[in-house]
């Protein structure tokens, strides 16, 4: 006969962590089930009577103690996503030049809105970056302390609501050459979500990575996104398009005198924590 002792219990839920606060020598409650209440709608809704804000940060020129040089290309970039995004019914908003203060500032104060009214926020960033981290025209700013006060908790309006945040900047000096392959709901009801869920970030490269911008038409990755979401927004789900995005950047490749720079290669990263499939509406 099996001792049950004081471990955990059959069907309990245990968590990968050292320890939890608050559960010092205790198992964590059992999760519950889809039967718990939650709905199971599998699409957002999107039929409210505003699609929602589209925030553009658009950071060109950088102060002279960040040795940052300017963004050419990067205005060509806002001027489509501009595009795109005012076909898809949002209320978009370009900020030039933003100092870390400022993207702060105005993100939060956006976050204060109430979006009750509202589908769907979505915020694309231009600008110089590295892992974790977005420019200011003054220096680097951490990406978490932006999209944080969009959580659940945070932003009580856009709780339950897709957050998109699109992300055009470096993530590291890595460079990658590539390598030759063969072809060949009801939302009365109550109910308790996670605070991190309905976000999705559209990075524009992998971790550690180079991202390029064409000095004149803009970046590989804003260029593909729009081109891919005038096609297929309306027909395709989020994911899809975005999967397409990302074949339409791997097949790029730069060009530049400096040979260390010459004929790379760009594949962006897409982290989803949605719930349910985003459709843009037709």
């Amino acid at each position: 006969m099996t001792e049950m002792g004081d471990g955990p219990h059959l069907g309990e839920d245990q968590a990968d962590a050292k320890s939890i606060p608050g559960f010092k020598g205790k198992s964590l409650p059992a999760s519950k089930s889809m039967d718990s209440g939650i709905l199971p709608d599998y699409s957002y809704r999107m039929d409210y009577p505003e699609m929602g804000e589209c925030i553009i940060i658009n950071n060109k020129n950088f102060q002279p103690h960040t040795r940052m040089s300017a963004r050419s290309g990067t205005d060509a970039d806002a001027a489509s996503v501009r595009e795109v995004f005012m076909n898809l019914r949002y209320k978009v908003k370009i900020n030039n030049d933003l100092s870390c203060e400022n993207i702060f500032k105005l993100l939060k104060k956006v976050s204060e809105e109430d979006h009750s009214r509202r589908s769907s926020f979505v915020c694309v960033l231009l600008s110089h970056g590295d892992e974790g981290l977005i420019y200011g025209t003054d220096g680097p700013l951490e990406l978490k302390a932006l999209t944080s006060l969009f959580r659940g908790d945070r932003c009580r309006s856009l709780a339950g609501k897709p957050k998109l945040f699109f992300i055009q900047a470096c993530r590291g000096t890595e460079l990658d050459a590539g390598i030759e392959t063969d072809s060949g709901s009801e939302e009365t009801m109550c109910q308790k979500i996670p605070v991190e869920a309905d976000f999705l970030y559209a990075y524009s490269t992998a971790p550690g990575y180079y991202s390029w911008r064409n000095a004149v038409q803009g970046s590989w990755f804003i260029q593909s996104l729009c081109e891919m979401l005038k096609k297929h927004a309306g027909k395709l789900e989020l994911m899809q398009i975005l999967t397409r995005v990302n074949r339409k950047v791997a097949e790029y490749e730069s060009c530049s005198t400096q040979q260390d720079f010459n004929a790379k290669k760009q594949i962006p990263c897409i982290v989803s924590m949605l719930t349910k499939e985003f459709y843009f509406p037709s």
